[in-house]
């Protein structure tokens, strides 16, 4: 064990502590006093007390429940029984070497849009990650599993997609994990990522609730052509191919018709390019 500190001796003055050394004889031995020794017990007590602090740092942990350690607890503040998880990572694209990206969908609009969308998607044969937004999925009941049945997946973008750097830690956690709770009654996980709403990075804040809320991960964009502002179809592809290279995260909208009349152009330019659409967890790897 490191640091350890050694047995302790004392040597008092003269006379004070037996010793046989240099002694000419049997009768020689010197008789402690009675003071001399008190005095010396009570120095070796404290030095054995330095010794046993002295060990309790260098080798045992605060609370290990060592020899003469007393009650302790584990539990972490605040009374949580489990160790709080940390701020999440943020991650806008995958990898620059590879062959692949991915179309990513803010989930939400009309639903009519939403069965195109998938329609066009499947005979393009092109999975893509849908961020849904909790309470478009609550209010559309059965559209979680039609989106998983066509091979899609679905992660977290808040539950009524709010402008979230506009919100207290309270309103933000609150989001994140109402829409937790709805992906989780629905289908069973937490949809693995988060998508924060109506910012394109997150703040520190936003990272440390969605590492609260159980997501190690957040995932962003590196394309954006701003489809949700309608700007045709024809605008919409000019701006993904000013920016779509190997590892892309497209940042698409749900909802909108323009988006829906550029989405084989845009699986085309994909294909150009020579870049396979894939799921997020495909481009970047699992979610922990």
């Amino acid at each position: 064990m490191a640091n350890l500190v050694g047995a302790p001796t004392a040597a008092g003055p003269a006379g004070t502590v037996a010793t046989y050394a240099n002694r000419p004889g049997p009768s020689a031995l010197v008789t402690l006093s009675r003071r001399g020794f008190l005095a010396a017990a009570a120095s070796a007590a404290v030095l054995a007390a330095c010794g046993r602090a002295a060990r309790h740092v260098a080798g045992q942990a605060p609370g290990s429940g060592g020899p003469g350690s007393g009650p302790t607890s584990s539990a972490p503040a605040h009374g949580s029984t489990q160790p709080a998880n940390g701020p999440a990572r943020f991650v806008a694209s995958g990898l620059r070497s590879g062959g692949a990206c991915a179309l990513t969908f803010h989930g939400s609009g009309e639903l009519s849009l939403t069965n195109q969308m998938l329609d066009h998607l499947r005979r393009l044969g092109a999975p893509v990650t849908i961020f849904a937004v909790g309470s478009w999925l609550e209010a559309n009941p059965g559209l979680s599993r039609q989106i998983l049945e066509a091979g899609h997946a679905l992660a977290n973008h808040t539950y009524t997609h709010p402008s979230l750097g506009q919100l207290d830690r309270t309103a933000v956690a609150t989001e994140i994990t109402r829409c937790r709770d709805t992906l989780v009654r629905q289908t069973g996980g937490n949809g693995g990522w988060f998508r924060p709403s109506g910012v394109d990075q997150p703040s520190a804040l936003m990272l440390e609730e969605a590492g609260a809320a159980g997501y190690r991960t957040v995932v962003g964009y590196d394309v954006d052509p701003h489809d949700y502002q309608d700007p045709g179809a024809d605008a919409i592809v000019a701006r993904v191919a000013a920016g779509l290279q190997p590892g892309s995260i497209v940042s698409l909208h749900l909802g909108h018709a323009g988006t829906v009349a550029a989405i084989d152009r845009l699986a085309a330019l994909a294909h150009a390019r020579g870049l396979r659409p894939v799921l997020v967890r495909d481009l970047i790897g699992s979610p922990g």
